[in-house]
């Protein structure tokens, strides 16, 4: 069951908020929806993203003014919430593990196990729920900050001709190899890192044989979380061992808020709509 539960008209389209039942997580989701003007004419493509630790759905689409681009660029902006929710849903304290930090994977361990597969609920459900209610392409696009920069490049990574492009802000691209990741992944994956290779970026591009899909990244020189937590070095050194395209731009002066988003998402949906475009 669908249900519309916010609407607001947007840069001449519309900004929408839906809940739907997600089989994969066994629970309801909130998802936010942006279709353009160019929807009223005809189908459109779309770019997922997927926001960090502690976000929901609100995060992206209230505060990185990416609606004004997918408006001049004819693009559909998909927003899921970054975790099941619901009464029954495992939690833990702190902000870095259980709601609002599902790392985007399926996690095999209890009492985790039971709700959150954030990766089954990306790269299948939700698109098979986005394309049975929305009339879109079939050309896919996705993008993430910090945790959902992590999810954004390993889906593409490990799902070669899903999307036409990737991209990221201040993603934490080594999870195996920092703290962020160390604790998710022992929790969710348990303790066996071989389960986790699966989803660590820096592992990925070692086998990323069938597509050399290029990895858009922006990180903002003044984060705090820039040494310990997001590496960008570590994937930098992967890609140039594995002749890996990586265009990393880092920006002195900025931090890891939505601050840093807002000031180069146009570029990021400039980057996508050339790709998603591009028949």
């Amino acid at each position: 069951m669908t249900a519309r539960i916010e609407h607001h008209a947007c840069f001449g389209g519309t900004q929408s908020v839906y809940r739907h039942r997600a089989e994969a997580l066994a629970c309801d989701m909130t998802v936010g929806v942006y279709l353009p003007p160019q929807y009223a004419k005809g189908p459109c493509p779309v770019m997922y993203w997927l926001s960090g630790l502690t976000c929901t759905e609100q995060n992206f689409i209230t505060k990185a003014g990416a609606q004004r681009y997918a408006a001049a660029h004819g693009l559909i902006l998909i927003a899921p919430d970054t975790s099941p929710r619901g009464e029954d849903v495992a939690d833990a304290e702190g902000y870095d593990l259980g709601k609002g930090a599902g790392f985007y994977l399926n996690a095999t361990q209890s009492p985790w196990a039971a709700h959150y597969r954030m990766y089954d609920y990306i790269v299948d459900e939700l698109p098979a729920w986005v394309e049975a209610n929305f009339t879109t392409s079939g050309a896919r696009a996705i993008s993430g900050h910090s945790m959902g920069g992590h999810g954004a490049l390993m889906i593409a990574l490990r799902n070669p001709g899903r999307y036409r492009s990737v991209s990221a802000f201040s993603p934490i691209v080594a999870p195996s190899q920092v703290p962020w990741g160390e604790k998710a992944f022992s929790n969710y994956l348990g303790e066996d890192r071989a389960a986790w290779r699966q989803y660590d970026t820096v592992e990925l591009v070692a086998s990323a044989l069938t597509e050399r899909l290029p990895l858009k990244i922006d990180q903002g020189g003044a984060d705090e979380f820039l040494d310990t937590q997001l590496r960008p070095d570590l994937l930098k050194a992967a890609c140039a061992a594995n002749d890996h395209p990586l265009a990393l731009g880092i920006h002195e002066g900025y931090d890891h808020t939505y601050y840093f988003i807002q000031s180069f998402i146009g570029a990021h949906l400039d980057y996508h709509a050339a790709a998603l475009h591009a028949d």
